[in-house]
């Protein structure tokens, strides 16, 4: 599997201002027409910021730091194995999981658009979007995870995935020290978005009490 090098037709461009503005002079077309209620789009936005998303991910993520036969499952085949969980992830989609350890950090980018896994992480932050982000996360991952406070180890290679509109990608990060017989909602409250996509690490086990 190539790392960064792709040559795939994204499904949507990546002019996102434009985008954006066409979206919200769609929605206030639809809404003025009566066929769009602006409370139920709010609903579906914040569905998808609370319910779906990170909280999908972290339960992934906790389960396989407990569950040794799970985590297996979801290396292999990360999509059958979040279906068993009942995510389904979207029609062509496909997920793989990355483990960081202490010998690999990895991190996800999608150098021509926004691919991102969007029924594990919910809506992706305005900076995965970015231009400078999408550029600087292939030529200088680590300056890239120095600007979000990550410093890894002179030996710890870093090993940049290239999103797509096909395959997505979760990062399994590293299970903090003393968690321990830790349940796994407990264990779930230590994942972040940004350490599932790798510019992150979990909480600390003393940052939650």
């Amino acid at each position: 599997m190539a790392d960064h090098d792709h040559d795939h037709d994204h499904e949507h461009g990546s002019e996102l201002s434009e985008t954006q503005l066409r979206v919200r002079a769609l929605e206030t077309v639809l809404t003025e027409k009566g066929y769009v209620d602006p409370a139920a789009l709010d609903l579906i936005v914040e569905t998808y910021e609370t319910k779906v998303g990170p909280r999908n991910g972290a339960r992934v993520v906790a389960k396989a730091w407990s569950d040794p036969a799970f985590k297996a499952a979801l290396l292999k085949d990360a999509s059958e194995a979040v279906r068993t969980l009942g995510h389904e992830s979207r029609v062509g989609d496909h997920l793989v999981a990355v483990e960081n350890t202490a010998a690999q950090h990895n991190m996800i980018v999608c150098t021509l658009c926004s691919c991102y896994p969007w029924e594990m992480l919910g809506l992706p932050p305005v900076w995965y979007k970015s231009a400078p982000y999408r550029s600087r996360a292939v030529k200088d991952p680590r300056g890239v995870l120095a600007d979000f406070g990550v410093t890894l180890p002179k030996d710890t290679q870093v090993r940049v995935w290239d999103s797509t509109a096909e395959t997505r990608f979760l990062v399994l990060p590293m299970r903090p020290a003393g968690t321990e017989g830790w349940s796994e909602d407990r264990l779930a409250s230590l994942v972040t978005r940004d350490s599932m996509i790798g510019t992150g690490m979990a909480k600390r086990a003393e940052e939650i009490g």
